[in-house]
């Protein structure tokens, strides 16, 4: 073997050694970040705090497509306003998520107790779209009939039980 054959095969062996994909490291996220920015901030119920990282003209699709959409900051605030005193505690979690240009996918749970009581975990995923290093639309799909069986006080099923024991993203 002479030195550029030697030299030509170290090289390429390096390069492998630090691929991402081969040393089973995510590449670094440029969204998520936000995302989790958004998810402490909730945790501490700073409404404002989540309101810095989405566009003035926001689109929240919340309702899992039930109800209207909530469009514009002003409208976001009022939602979280009202959710706020409900919620006792809550431990939002993402189990997954991907990027796509400006566009991330996540799969997780909002998982919550109410002042009143109930324990309420309703699996979900969503897709936010960015503008500018802020979310300008937000979509979140789940079963509403999960949500509300809980509200009203209802066991967690095991089917839910279990697709919310996954691990956290990372």
């Amino acid at each position: 073997m002479d030195r550029r054959t030697l030299i030509a095969a170290g090289l390429a062996a390096s390069s492998l050694a630090a691929s991402p994909a081969l040393a089973k490291d995510k590449p670094m996220s440029r969204l998520y970040p936000v995302l989790e920015a958004i998810i402490t901030a909730w945790h501490h119920q700073d409404v404002e705090g989540v309101l810095v990282n989405v566009t003035d003209d926001i689109i929240w699709r919340n309702s899992g497509g039930f109800a209207p959409a909530i469009r514009g900051k002003a409208e976001m605030r009022k939602a979280l306003q009202a959710m706020a005193p409900r919620i006792k505690t809550n431990s939002w979690r993402i189990f997954d998520y991907a990027e796509s240009a400006d566009r991330l996918f996540m799969e997780g749970v909002d998982e919550f107790w109410t002042v009143d009581g109930h324990h309420v975990a309703i699996p979900y995923a969503g897709s936010l779209m960015f503008r500018g290093g802020r979310v300008c639309e937000w979509r979140e799909y789940f079963d509403g009939r999960i949500s509300a069986s809980m509200k009203a006080g209802e066991p967690m099923s095991d089917e839910v039980k279990e697709m919310i024991s996954r691990p956290l993203a990372k």
